[in-house]
């Protein structure tokens, strides 16, 4: 479908003090933590004393805990799906201006890419996995891509990166806590460093949408409301193991999730009325008509979500991951 030509002219011109935004959302290289700094220092004495420590401290964390946080760390390594698709939104140039949009995809990419590395290495030093399969579970990942159903419109993709960043925000924010109410510390931290990372890309991508309302608010509505309707689907909704089908993982992870209560269907509907309200949607004047039912539908629509929620039973019984030794 042709996208109307304003939504490209509103990106050139949001693009435009794109050094600004990164400035504000994104933290400069040299400054920022890196993976050694959170795990055992190979070079030291003490690291076999060290790594025994770590794997005495995930001992007694449980099953479903596991698959979440190896689930977690999979959705996070598979970056290079993710920058690829957002490179090839409509409005990012990465031949004719590097310093815009594409500049924003590219230093993004290069904060994420730290979360997957440091969780890779937290589980390879734990002993609770089996890595072989985790890994080829992530080369699955990337080879299946994902069907998020923005294509290049950047309206659309904007309203997905706002919602997905605020979830993925909540899950490493508690898995943080779980980690420090079984004793683990350490792997709390890790969590925690990761969510406040993802807290600021959440501002970011809220900030870029609402630019957009100030700028063309009857298209930006009309693309929250598709994606609305569609239903937001996480990135790693074609999550497999090996002999699995692609996708049949990804249910399984939901509801190890959904029981611990690191990602549940009532955070989905209060990330949506949190948008709702910090976008102003009830307030937003002077739109089309078609725009106004747009606003109309999306303001009833976290009622009705909650009202199927409540009917909702997450299965009981844990699915045996093939990624998880003990």
């Amino acid at each position: 479908m042709q996208l109307p030509a304003s939504r490209v002219e509103v990106m050139k011109f949001i693009g435009l003090k794109m050094d600004d935004l990164i400035g504000k959302f994104l933290k400069p290289i040299d400054t920022n933590w890196q993976p050694s700094d959170l795990l055992p220092e190979s070079d030291s004495e003490d690291f076999l004393t060290d790594i025994k420590l770590l794997q005495e401290s995930c001992k007694e964390l449980p099953y479903d805990y596991i698959a979440v946080l190896i689930g977690d760390t999979i959705t996070e390594e598979a970056l290079p799906t993710y920058e690829s698709w957002l490179m090839s939104v409509e409005g990012v140039d990465n031949d004719n201006e590097p310093q815009g949009w594409a500049k924003w995809v590219r230093w993004w990419s290069a904060e994420e890419n730290r979360h997957g590395d440091l969780l890779n290495k937290y589980l390879y030093l734990s002993g609770r996995v089996n890595m072989r399969e985790m890994e080829t579970s992530t080369q699955y990942l990337i080879a299946d891509g994902f069907d998020i159903g923005t294509g290049t419109d950047p309206y659309k993709n904007f309203v997905y990166t706002s919602f997905q960043e605020l979830a993925t925000n909540i899950s490493h924010r508690r898995t943080a806590t779980l980690s420090k109410q079984y004793g683990n510390n350490h792997l709390s931290k890790i969590c925690g460093v990761i969510a406040a990372d993802e807290m600021r890309h959440y501002k970011a991508y809220k900030t870029f949408v609402s630019k957009i309302f100030e700028i063309d608010p009857s298209e930006m509505m009309l693309a929250f409301e598709y994606m609305m309707k569609k239903k937001i689907v996480m990135p790693a909704h074609f999550l497999r193991e090996t002999g699995v089908k692609m996708g049949q993982t990804f249910s399984h992870f939901s509801d190890a999730a959904q029981r611990l209560g690191v990602y549940t269907a009532n955070d989905y509907i209060e990330i949506m009325e949190s948008l709702i309200k910090d976008w102003n949607i009830e307030g937003m004047r002077d739109i089309t008509e078609q725009a106004e039912k747009a606003r109309d539908y999306i303001m009833a629509l976290p009622a009705r979500l909650r009202r199927i929620a409540e009917r909702t039973r997450v299965p009981e019984l844990e699915y045996e991951f093939s990624w998880i030794t003990r």
